[in-house]
């Protein structure tokens, strides 16, 4: 998938229902069609919103030479090799005032950082680099070179220059190098829709009594806030039982509502026929199973609405609570970004040191629940944290990454050096 780490090169295993990590995701990515819808809003709500259109600089930024810090403004020509240089200060120009008239030979002005530099200079020398006395300014040999400090008009952005190029998730930097722009307002992608339910006769809301042999639907609330955190609109659709009728029920109301379907539950092995049943009368599904670990009952289809005009991407997570935030960091956080119109940012992945052994064997992928701190010796390092179980949430709540091990990939020794996907950002 378009920005993310490569982690292993099989394209499929044994079955067409037990394909690997790559082969899912470059299977996702030639699926997507990105919505077309967009929208104006106030620059001041624009943050997260992807944008829609290249922002074009009206204006040029500097739009004059000024000054790149406080000191005194000359003209650099007038430098030696080795000659100290006396000059005489003639006024002071302020950020945001009219630049002085014309100087003459062996003048010079106080400029303070940002004002508009006086016609015929070229340089300026900082504060702590001369010495003055009274109107006098001397500038010692070797201190300062010609043209130095100086911002050139239109250095940063040229009118009608792109300043930001479309599909950008715009950050608050973004926002600021629009405001410096003069616009008060920007062209943006419409919010992807995402509707989120989950699935189990097991599964209690929060809030309510819990009966014995059951556990409390945690995965809605994670898909819901990790769907927010993209800047989508998520509509939760609540909490099924394990009932064909209400499940296709649901499917199709959130086909004909949302742009992408996010559910949990109801793809393992004892529940895929019935699932299957009703996908297949709804729309297709490219696969079933991924050779990874956690997370290995994951579907990826497409329904369609009841128009047959519309369609709405399903991405199947497993029920249990860690392989349905790993399945969805994996799968769906990039592929809801790449519909939404977005060019995703990268996982930002990094190498660490093991501090112990760790078990795997080839065939598969596995993304293990660690930490990453920094070794006395100044190396980055990673140990697991918590049971590795799929259901040990905890463990996910206490991580900062994930230790990511190829498809290809067998056992770890303590000491060797792994790819890990740090959370921050992202999770």
């Amino acid at each position: 998938m378009a920005g993310m780490a490569e982690l292993e090169r099989s394209p499929l295993s044994a079955g067409e229902d037990n394909i690997s990590v790559d082969a899912a995701r470059a299977a996702i990515r030639a699926a997507l069609t990105p919505i077309a819808g967009t929208e104006t809003v106030p620059l001041v709500a624009a943050r997260g919103r992807v944008l829609a259109a290249d922002v074009i600089s009206p204006i040029d930024v500097p739009a004059h030479d000024n000054s790149a810090m406080d000191g005194y403004a000359f003209d650099g020509a007038a430098l030696r090799d080795g000659v100290a240089l006396e000059l005489r200060s003639v006024g002071t120009i302020h950020a945001g005032h009219a630049p002085a008239g014309p100087l003459a030979a062996g003048e010079c002005v106080r400029i303070m950082t940002g004002a508009v530099m006086p016609a015929g200079l070229d340089t300026v020398v900082p504060l702590e680099l001369c010495r003055v006395d009274g109107d006098m300014v001397r500038i010692a040999p070797g201190v300062i070179r010609a043209g130095e400090n100086r911002r050139r008009r239109g250095e940063d952005l040229t009118a009608g220059r792109p300043a930001i190029a479309a599909g950008r998730v715009l950050r608050p930097a973004d926002i600021g190098l629009v405001a410096s722009l003069g616009l008060t307002e920007i062209e943006v992608r419409r919010r992807l829709r995402v509707a989120v339910f989950s699935t189990g006769d097991e599964v209690v809301a929060p809030g309510q009594p819990l009966p014995p042999h059951c556990i409390y639907d945690s995965n809605r609330y994670a898909l819901l806030a990790a769907i927010e955190r993209l800047g989508m609109e998520a509509i939760d659709l609540g909490l099924l039982r394990d009932d064909p009728v209400m499940l296709e029920a649901a499917l199709r109301d959130a086909a004909n509502r949302a742009d992408a379907i996010v559910t949990s539950g109801g793809v393992s092995a004892g529940d895929a026929d019935y699932t299957r049943d009703i996908i297949e009368r709804l729309g297709e599904v490219q696969f079933w199973k991924v050779a990874m670990r956690p997370g290995r009952p994951f579907a990826f289809g497409v329904l369609h609405g009841d128009d047959g005009a519309h369609a709405a991407f399903l991405f199947a997570l497993p029920g249990n609570p860690v392989a349905s935030l790993v399945t969805f960091y994996v799968f769906a956080r990039e592929a809801l970004l790449v519909l939404a119109g977005a060019e995703p940012e990268p996982i930002p992945v990094l190498q660490a040191r093991s501090v112990a052994a760790l078990r795997k064997r080839p065939g598969r992928s596995e993304f293990q629940r660690a930490r990453v701190s920094r070794a006395d010796d100044g190396i980055w390092e990673v140990r697991t944290v918590g049971s590795q179980g799929a259901g040990i949430l905890r463990s996910m709540s206490e991580a900062n990454a994930l230790i990511v091990l190829g498809y290809g990939q067998g056992s770890v020794a303590a000491g060797s050096p792994v790819d890990v996907w740090l959370f921050d950002g992202w999770t």
